[in-house]
């Protein structure tokens, strides 16, 4: 049986992807440095968010996540960060690759509403294998990756935070119901606002007029 053996070694921002996505460097180990011709590799990423401690800022952020931090024994559970897969080209004893993990700025998404709520420190992942390896010194098997396969990685928040600057600088977005969207738009005629940014600060005012300014 192939024993493969997976770490994660760093992660960093995708330069010229498409959509909002990081590149996990994978390091991978046949142990009994046997050839390997391909591995078909998925890999499913969770965040431990109890791993890790929370400032005063980070803990009001997260409330709509976790509740009350008197909950927060039973409520701080793993969150689904992503699915992602590749292939791994032929290779001996060790190699390297990048994963790429196309990510979300929705932020009605769990794992985005996590990571867009932290100020400063690391998000504690768990990276669980699983998938095909192709292998033999003479002939050719495929053998499935067991389950129990897994890495841990504290990924740097401001690796999120440049990743969403650089393919949202300044800016970020939400999603709506139709009516509700139907309702800001004849909002925004009525009013003949000139941006969606003076509808929400002019609402925005309207509900906390003595609070803090908004334009």
């Amino acid at each position: 049986m192939t024993d493969l053996e997976f770490s994660c070694t760093g992660v960093r921002p995708e330069a010229y992807g498409t959509g909002p996505t990081l590149l996990f460097g994978l390091r991978i180990e046949e142990s009994d440095h046997r050839p390997v011709h391909a591995v078909a590799l998925r890999c499913q990423i969770r965040i431990e968010p109890a791993r890790r401690t929370y400032d005063q800022e980070e803990v009001d952020m997260l409330a709509d996540l976790f509740g009350e931090p008197g909950r927060w024994s039973t409520t701080l559970k793993p969150l689904q960060f992503a699915h992602a897969s590749i292939t791994v080209p032929a290779f001996t004893g060790v190699t390297e690759v990048d994963l790429p993990v196309p990510c979300t700025y929705d932020t009605e998404v769990a794992s985005a509403s996590y990571f867009r709520a932290l100020t400063q420190g690391e998000i504690p992942l768990l990276l669980l294998y699983s998938g095909t390896v192709f292998t033999g010194r003479e002939g050719f098997r495929a053998e499935p990756i067991p389950w129990h396969k897994e890495s841990t990685y504290r990924m740097p928040v401001q690796v999120w935070r440049d990743m969403i600057d650089a393919y949202f600088p300044g800016t970020g977005w939400i999603r709506v119901r139709n009516d509700c969207l139907e309702a800001l738009r004849r909002y925004r005629s009525r009013h003949a606002l000139p941006s969606w940014e003076r509808v929400f600060t002019d609402l925005l005012e309207a509900a906390d007029p003595q609070g803090r300014p908004w334009t």
